[in-house]
């Protein structure tokens, strides 16, 4: 973990032995070649927890500083989300299931032509759950979960953003099993010769490609073992140790060679009629709502929005009530109300109203595209 001033020492920067660590240094010999390269990985002598390093131990090197920096920016401690969290998508949690959580609980029997897939793409409409899904896959599967934006990724200093990357995927194999998502991935990875790309862009999608090939191939894999039991070692089978999971509203957009890399691609589409009623009933949780309001009926009349757009009429429509009971009251008359005064069950009329504000945010010409794209390249 990252806490306190603990932080990451990549790998390719050599490690001071602190007297203070008790000579947890590493140790040499007939074996210690094995030892050494887990060291290498960010694991400590014992060879069970990643390592980490006190701040003032660290080198004072441009790597330790990215190293920090991402660990600010990227990982993510309050994932937390399951199954039980996302609406509907029931056939995209079956799939993201098979691709990404049982390769880690049966590693043994995802080897050879079973091999985990070197990445996964989620692709559909803004708005759908895509990043609740990754953070759910990241929770089911007991996970570290780096949640990039491609922002975070981006630098005034040349070169600085290919080293990011890099360091990121170490970053990850040390703290495995790992789940590393990159949302909005179609912003860094655009078709190669795209108005609009640069040199700087090429050099940082190569080594992102670079990277994924590299996860389960063995290439930079060395000392991937399970932390828990140390299984890996030997003749049992490795456990694939980073899985990177990709987001995107616009598919079509992609470099085809992460297209590849990405090799399951699987379509979040818009709520169904009981996605959409499971939507209203989480957001309404802790709501009072008036007898006259019927969800499954209501449910119904959302076709066409997003699971965001459901939230957002669901937020329109329970503060209806307070509207009213402000309306003609001066400033000094609203501060003095209570709670309760305000505080009105939702009626069927309140959720009619939030209708006629807000209208669904995906168009039938963007769902027509998707569902081209996922009959030309997605995963079933």
């Amino acid at each position: 973990g990252g806490g306190g001033d603990a932080h990451y020492v990549p790998p390719s920067v050599p490690a001071r032995v602190d007297s203070r660590r008790g000579g947890g240094g590493r140790r040499q010999g007939a074996a210690g070649g094995g030892e050494n390269r887990r060291a290498r990985m960010g694991y400590d002598a014992g060879g069970a927890a990643p390592r980490a390093a006190d701040s003032a131990a660290l080198p004072d090197s441009a790597d330790a500083q990215l190293a920090r920096q991402l660990e600010r920016d990227v990982l993510d401690g309050s994932a937390g989300v399951r199954w039980a969290d996302v609406a509907g998508l029931a056939e995209a949690k079956r799939l993201l299931e098979e691709a990404v959580v049982l390769p880690l609980w049966m590693p043994e029997y995802f080897t050879g032509i079973r091999r985990p897939w070197k990445g996964v793409l989620l692709f559909g409409p803004p708005g759908t759950g895509k990043t609740l899904l990754a953070k759910a896959v990241a929770t089911e599967c007991g996970t570290t979960f780096f949640n990039i934006s491609v922002s975070s990724l981006a630098s005034k200093y040349r070169g600085e953003s290919e080293r990011m990357v890099r360091i990121l995927f170490e970053m990850a194999r040390a703290r495995a099993p790992s789940t590393v998502f990159i949302d909005e991935i179609d912003s860094l990875c655009t078709g190669r010769g795209q108005s609009g790309e640069h040199e700087a862009s090429r050099r940082v999608k190569t080594e992102l490609l670079v990277q994924i090939d590299g996860i389960n191939s063995g290439t930079g894999a060395e000392g991937q073992v399970d932390r828990e039991s140390g299984e890996g070692e030997g003749d049992k089978p490795k456990r694939p140790l980073v899985m990177v999971l990709a987001a995107t509203n616009f598919p079509w957009d992609l470099d085809e060679a992460l297209r590849r890399r990405l090799e399951k691609r699987v379509y979040i589409a818009l709520p169904d009629d009981e996605a959409r009623e499971e939507l209203l009933r989480i957001n309404l949780r802790g709501v009072e709502c008036a007898d006259d309001l019927d969800l499954t009926a209501l449910a119904t009349q959302l076709k066409g929005y997003s699971g965001d757009d459901v939230t957002n009429v669901c937020r329109d429509a329970s503060m209806n009530g307070m509207r009213r009971a402000i309306a003609g009251k001066t400033p000094e008359q609203i501060r003095a109300m209570k709670k309760e005064e305000v505080a009105h069950p939702v009626t069927k009329e309140d959720f009619a109203q939030a209708l006629r504000r807000v209208q669904p945010s995906v168009s039938d010409k963007d769902i027509a595209k998707h569902e081209q794209w996922k009959a030309e390249f997605g995963s079933g």
